[in-house]
């Protein structure tokens, strides 16, 4: 059986009418998201890429506490790999503010202007806890890891026309800025430990790990190489793809890539 996984191209009214290279753009469709289906051994977590011409949606995902039952929240995480001059995301408020205060600023669209908005480069790296409202803006390409749930409520989306979840999103929303400690660059070059909990664990890798990150790892893993091609139990895994290795001594890395399990 084949460790890579199989891929989606959705697509999004905030999508790319061309995908970067090694995507091969469908003709007419603007893509947003290229998802790998979870595989059955780790099916909590869901890695994709995202590219953006446009602004998303204002929006804020519930925890594992509060997602309906039977669901998980979701967090997620995003490493920048394309930003074009000016490109930004919004995360978190640049001051407290209430439930109600939220809701009107969602309602009259003033809530863009209250979130904290983080000019981005290439290697940027943020963490987005459940409850933090977010956006991301256009010009776009990232990576992002995140708890395996479909559970969004959008708060704002300029006018296009989709629903919203206010009663929903509020009621999980925090009114707060984001942690400094959630957000950092990534050098180019070395092992970087990006997340290790509660739900998931990921790093960037630079060649081979070093013993203290291959401890860390035990058992079934997500691989994404960033820029040459690695090898999964034997296969040939390239960039722009994500396999399934049943541990990390069958992977034979290369070049940078990301590592990623649940916790």
């Amino acid at each position: 059986m084949s460790a890579l996984l199989a891929t989606t191209l959705s697509e999004r009214p905030w999508g790319v009418d061309s995908l970067p290279a090694p995507f091969a753009s469908p003709a007419g469709e603007r893509v947003g998201e290229v998802w790998f289906t979870p595989p059955a051994a780790l099916d909590a977590l869901l890695v994709k890429y995202i590219f953006t011409s446009e602004k998303l949606s204002v929006q804020v995902h519930p925890s594992d506490a509060q997602a309906p039952n039977g669901s998980r929240g979701k967090e997620e995480c995003w490493l920048i790999l394309g930003a074009e001059p000016g490109a930004s995301l919004a995360i978190g408020f640049k001051a407290p503010i209430g439930p109600e205060a939220m809701r009107a600023a969602a309602l009259d669209g003033s809530i863009e202007q209250l979130l904290a908005w983080f000019p981005v480069k290439p290697g940027d790296f943020f963490y987005i806890p459940a409850g933090t409202v977010h956006a991301i803006g256009p010009g776009l390409s990232l990576i992002e890891v995140q708890q395996n749930s479909d559970i969004t409520y959008r708060l704002y989306d300029y006018g296009r026309g989709r629903e919203l979840h206010l009663d929903a999103g509020i009621a999980v929303a925090q009114g707060s800025p984001h942690d400094p400690a959630d957000r950092r660059h990534v050098p180019l070059r070395g092992d970087v430990a990006l997340v290790e909990g509660p739900h998931f664990r990921l790093d960037r890798l630079d060649g081979p790990p070093r013993k203290e990150v291959a401890a860390r790892y035990d058992g079934a893993l997500l691989v994404l190489p960033l820029d040459t091609p690695l090898e999964v139990a034997g296969e040939v895994i390239g960039p722009g793809q994500c396999a399934l290795a049943p541990s990390l001594d069958q992977v034979r890395f290369t070049g940078r890539s990301l590592i990623t399990q649940p916790c």
